[in-house]
């Protein structure tokens, strides 16, 4: 799965940045979230910062008519500190590491009846996961790396009238 073809190809994204800020390194998909909303200008990209709760979304997410869902999560898979991951979703690499309460392949599963879409994650290995920890240096440092290159590919999807 080639994140810049499916990039590419897609009209309308919604990236979902999911996390626990007070959980160490599980604050990645949030941390790149937040990053986006900051860099992306692009009517046709819906960036969401899902916090624990990503299932909450799901409204917003059917109702934008996406053709490409991106997940951002902590995802422990056994790889090095900050190692970063394109995976399936719905796929059984490793268990994701944040607190919300619905395993992703169930949120995807009930996406996919709503919607004809792509859906893909990008996880990131963490190591520092205590109750009111900082996000380590690494972690940070991705995070901001991977919504730098995120960014640019979804400011060129083009602008078109629905």
């Amino acid at each position: 799965m080639e994140l810049l073809e499916l990039l590419r190809r897609a009209k309308r994204v919604v990236v979902c940045g999911i996390g626990n800020e007070v959980r160490g390194d599980d604050a990645f998909g949030v941390i790149v979230a937040e990053r986006l909303k900051e860099l992306v200008n692009n009517p046709n990209v819906l960036i969401l910062n899902c916090g624990e709760v990503p299932e909450s979304y799901t409204g917003r997410i059917t109702k934008f008519e996406p053709d490409l869902v991106v997940f951002v999560d902590a995802v422990d898979f056994g790889g090095e500190h900050g190692e970063v991951i394109i995976a399936d979703p719905e796929g059984t690499l490793g268990e994701a590491v944040s607190t919300h309460s619905l395993p992703l392949k169930v949120l995807v599963g009930y996406l996919k009846m709503r919607l004809n879409t792509e859906f893909v994650l990008i996880g990131c290995q963490p190591a520092v996961l205590g109750l009111f920890q900082e996000p380590s240096d690494v972690i940070i440092e991705r995070a901001k790396t991977l919504a730098e290159s995120l960014a640019e590919g979804l400011n060129e999807i083009e602008v078109r009238e629905n």
